[in-house]
């Protein structure tokens, strides 16, 4: 996945005063469930054949979706093809028994190189080190805007939800989310290795719960 991010991405500064989640870059984004319930299935033990011969006593963990789960990674691998018009790519993502990670990038289109006097700023929270962003308590508040980020988070979390009220499972999002603005490509090779191995790492995950 690393040629995603080639520099084309690259901004001056993941601080910014404000930011325009329209624009074209890459983030980083978690939603939880509410109460970070376990909702999408659970991490097995598995064993490998490197783990028996090389590392015996190394277990092996995935993340193994129920009905739910999988409904969250259908939905989100159609949200290219949903939004065509907003020149989205996906990176890399897992779904875990209570959150969802995935990197997406926002390329350029119609509806961000108008100027940014057309669009709303938005206080950007987030840091350099994957723990510093996971922590942080999400303050963004969208304003009733379109073809952002929060407008792509909104509708797959929107057709998630349908799905579980069709079929009679009491579910709910956490209300709000976590997003941070990849600015260079050694962070979005540390993020992208932090996604990989969650589930490996799932009992050390902050998002852990019993």
């Amino acid at each position: 996945m690393s040629e995603l991010f080639k520099n084309k991405y690259r901004i001056p500064s993941a601080r910014l005063q404000t930011w325009d989640y329209a624009a074209n870059a890459m983030y980083f984004i978690t939603i939880c469930t509410a109460n970070r319930e376990h909702f999408f299935g659970n991490i097995v033990e598995t064993q490998c054949i490197a783990s028996l011969t090389d590392m015996p006593n190394m277990p092996e963990y995935e993340m193994q979706l129920n009905d739910l789960g999988r409904v969250v990674e259908l939905e989100w691998l159609k949200t290219k093809e949903l939004r065509p018009d907003m020149n989205l790519e996906l990176g890399e993502y897992v779904v875990m028994p209570n959150h969802f990670h995935s990197i997406i990038l926002i390329g350029d289109n119609q509806f961000n190189t108008k100027g940014y006097e057309n669009r709303v700023g938005i206080p950007v929270h987030g840091g350099n080190d994957v723990n510093d962003y996971l922590n942080d308590d999400p303050k963004n508040k969208f304003g009733p805007q379109t073809k952002n980020l929060a407008s792509v988070l909104r509708g797959f979390k929107s057709a998630v939800t349908t799905y579980a009220r069709k079929n009679n499972i009491p579910f709910d999002w956490q209300a709000r989310f976590h997003d941070h603005i990849i600015s260079t490509n050694n962070e979005y090779l540390r993020i992208t290795d932090y996604i990989e191995n969650n589930p490996q790492n799932w009992r050390k995950d902050k998002f852990y719960l019993k």
